[in-house]
């Protein structure tokens, strides 16, 4: 008679492994006879726990599928399910779940935290009930204590941040200097940030770059990429003819953005959104609550040309009227030319006097 081990499913995030578990335990359980390895591997234990190392998983009770190898790794689990700790203190005062470290004293604070991952010597090391974490790399993610959702890949990426969510760091010391803030992006090496700078992306290099071929554009989905003027891409196709006499109503300004925008604050020529867009909301964008963000200046210079070769045809019209003008005057010069020059010659032709 075979039976099944009942086993209780966790959180949604372990359901997977705790899947994995009891299909292992069931074909222990159905198979009546089982050849095992002799001598029996060293440091395995009951529920698919491991341990390796002096007071590995020491407070174990009924956890399931933790392994921890070094000293002192997942120290303190008791009930908690797949952990992995590799190397000294690694998850010493973990009792969450789903968390992954290696390395000396890779999230060594845990205590909540689930779905962890830190890779490197103290990657991750304060973390305490932050979750979903990446950290990849020697004191990446360092100071990071209640923050979720971040990735940080290089030698103390996003070391400072504490309680920042979604902020992403590649490179090393990439994004460094960010502690609270959110939803930043740093990529490259020593592209540090700013504290509690928010919605931020920097990449190492951008500036000083030189390209000619296509301008780069960001859609409201965070997308980047270039405008294509090909065909394949358009419909509704049509001639703009009035539409671009809508550019007498806009108002050009001169500005300076303010400081924590551009820190140099050099003067600056351009156009409003907001009085852009009670003209034409077509040539604006908007953020994602909706208000004008940015003139389409790509648009404005379509329209520009538009209103150009309006203008040249009208000149081009006004030029062979003027040659015609110029042509009737030249025939009429000539035609004046010529009576005068008669008038002349029938002035100065000798008279004859007749003697009878």
């Amino acid at each position: 008679m075979y039976t099944l081990t009942k086993i209780a499913i966790g959180p949604p995030f372990f359901r997977s492994a705790c899947l994995l578990i009891a299909l292992s335990l069931a074909c222990v359980v159905l198979v009546p006879k089982v050849q095992a390895v002799v001598p029996p591997p060293d440091g395995g234990y009951p529920n698919l726990n491991t341990a390796e190392g002096q007071n590995a998983l020491f407070s174990l009770t009924s956890g399931t599928a933790n392994t921890a190898v070094g000293g002192f790794s997942l120290f303190s689990v008791t009930t908690a399910t797949s952990n992995t700790g590799v190397g000294a203190g690694t998850l010493v005062l973990n009792t969450g779940g789903g968390n992954t470290a290696t390395g000396a004293l890779a999230l060594l604070s845990n205590a909540t935290g689930f779905a962890n991952t830190a890779n490197g010597g103290f990657a991750l090391f304060s973390n305490t009930i932050g979750s979903y974490n990446t950290a990849t790399g020697y004191q990446a993610l360092y100071s990071n204590t209640d923050g979720f959702l971040n990735a940080a890949t290089g030698h103390q990426a996003l070391y400072s941040n504490t309680t920042g969510y979604y902020n992403t760091a590649i490179g090393p010391q990439a994004g460094y200097n960010l502690t609270t803030g959110d939803n930043n992006v740093c990529i490259g090496a020593f592209v540090t940030g700013v504290a509690g700078e928010s919605n931020t992306t920097r990449i190492r290099n951008v500036y000083g770059s030189v390209a000619s071929a296509r301008a780069v554009y960001v859609d409201a989905d965070d997308k980047i990429g270039t405008l294509s003027s090909s065909r394949r891409y358009k419909q509704q196709i049509k001639p703009m003819e009035q539409a671009s006499e809508t550019l007498f109503a806009l108002k050009p300004v001169t500005f300076r953005y303010k400081k924590e925008v551009d820190p140099s604050q050099a003067l600056s020529f351009g156009l409003i959104a907001e009085e852009v867009a009670e003209v034409s909301p077509e040539l604006i964008t908007r953020d994602e609550q909706g208000r004008p963000q940015t003139v389409r200046y790509e648009a404005v210079n379509a329209m520009l040309l538009n209103e150009f070769l309006k203008e040249h045809k009208k000149v081009q019209k006004l030029e062979a009227a003027l040659e015609a003008v110029n042509a009737r005057l030249n025939k009429q010069e000539a035609n004046l030319q010529k009576v005068s020059a008669e008038f002349e010659l029938s002035r100065s032709a000798p008279k004859t006097v007749s003697n009878d």
